[in-house]
């Protein structure tokens, strides 16, 4: 009896471990189908800037929008988020030193990563906020290339960003909509709207800010896609901003605090933000006072 009680368990469990690999392997096939995708996408130069005020457009584009939460200051690369079981995230360095991927890309290569969130092999980036980018003006692209091309050589090897086991489960079975190049619309209107205190402006630095992506395309507010914990983005419509005053608005995104003392969440980006120039955060208030005020997660 108990040789037999022995087979069956051993038995029970041989079926189980091979249930667990058939399952495992599943999951990868399908992570690897998804991240081996190819995206097909036709990505067009912009016009080659290279004079100082391009420079120094491009400069300030990098510093007030995300680039160098990412890519770190000196354009280097940095780690971004090491997740255990879910997976390695770094920002390239995009330099020409040891370790940097800017020698081995073309202009078109950078329009595509930038703009469409493609590899040079046509594979989707893992983290490259390109939906939001995409509408990033080719005046603007140009001057955000032309300080890249100039960027000083950083030598720093880091590495590539990469899924673990559970991240590839998620990715596998759609519980983690990441992958940059399905999100992103290239092909849409963009705007060359002049710099100035005006809604317009305000709303193409919405659009290349990521504003609307966590507070909502009606900027009423709500659950945000991302790391669990994080608390709802708030609403920025006239409801939601109240009695808010410009200065105040300007001084909230300077120093990350609220007019009652309380922080915002380091998941906003406001350390970028803060450094938009007094005119580009004064257009982003009248863009924000422009919008139909909404209650709170109001479609």
């Amino acid at each position: 009896m108990p040789s037999r009680i022995s087979r069956i368990v051993g038995t029970t469990l041989l079926v189980l471990v091979l249930a667990v690999v058939i399952m495992a392997a599943t999951l990868y096939g399908l992570s690897e189908r998804r991240l081996n995708k190819r995206y097909a996408v036709t990505a067009l130069p912009v016009a080659p800037r290279s004079d100082s005020v391009a420079i120094a457009r491009g400069e300030h584009l990098y510093r007030s929008l995300t680039c160098a939460l990412c890519h770190a200051e000196d354009g280097g690369g940095a780690v971004y988020s090491d997740a255990g079981p879910i997976g390695f995230l770094a920002g390239a360095n995009l330099t020409r030193g040891r370790g940097g991927v800017a020698a081995a890309r073309s202009d078109v290569d950078w329009v595509r990563a930038i703009r469409y969130g493609v590899r040079q092999d046509s594979t989707s980036l893992i983290v490259m906020p390109s939906e939001v980018f995409t509408h990033l003006n080719d005046a603007d692209l140009g001057a955000i290339l032309a300080f890249l091309r100039q960027l000083t050589p950083v030598d720093r090897e880091l590495e590539r960003s990469h899924f673990r086991w559970l991240g590839r489960a998620m990715l596998a079975t759609g519980r983690m909509n990441i992958l940059v190049a399905p999100k992103t619309h290239g092909d849409i209107a963009r705007s060359s709207v002049p710099e100035g205190v005006t809604k317009e402006y305000g709303r193409y630095l919405a659009d290349i800010a990521g504003c609307h992506g966590c507070h909502g395309f009606g900027l009423s507010g709500g659950t945000v896609a991302g790391p669990p914990g994080l608390p709802p983005a708030s609403n920025l419509t006239p409801t939601g901003l109240g009695t808010w005053t410009e200065q105040q608005f300007v001084t909230v995104m300077r120093t990350g605090k609220r007019p009652d003392g309380t922080a915002l969440h380091e998941f906003m980006p406001w350390r970028a933000f803060r450094n938009m120039s007094d005119v580009e955060l004064r257009a982003l208030w009248s863009y924000l006072q422009s919008v139909p005020a909404k209650a709170f997660g109001g479609k």
